[in-house]
């Protein structure tokens, strides 16, 4: 496992999104990690019963906003060396890939498209 410093730039896991932030705090067993982009927007529904769509609590899940901070173990956190790209588009591109994914006709991914789409006017507009 990789030790980085205050203000390196990684990708960490969180919950089910994938993000490029940097290190703002080290707390021992999680890494305070500040979002910068998104590389992979969360999954949406119950992460319990994936693919299911009857009898559960089907989760919208927004993915994290530019600066937002989160504890992220320190086990999911990996380098990252690149050009950092704009959070917007970055947001733009996870969704896109998101719901590309969800294109298969079933009751989940119907319902998980209809949950991204609501995000996307949240997010813009």
């Amino acid at each position: 496992m990789a030790t980085f410093l205050l203000g390196d730039y990684v990708t960490a896991h969180y919950k089910t999104g994938k993000y490029i932030g940097e290190i703002a705090e080290d707390r021992g067993h999680v890494y305070v990690v500040k979002v910068l982009a998104v590389l992979k927007h969360p999954q949406q529904g119950d992460l319990h019963n994936p693919g299911q769509t009857e009898n559960v609590f089907f989760h919208q899940r927004k993915a994290l906003s530019f600066s937002e901070k989160a504890n992220v173990s320190k086990s999911v956190v990996k380098p990252f060396n690149g050009d950092i790209p704009d959070y917007q588009q970055s947001l733009k591109q996870a969704v896109d890939q998101l719901k590309n994914k969800l294109q298969k006709d079933n009751a989940f991914n119907q319902k998980a498209t209809r949950q991204l789409e609501q995000l996307e006017q949240q997010y813009f507009g």
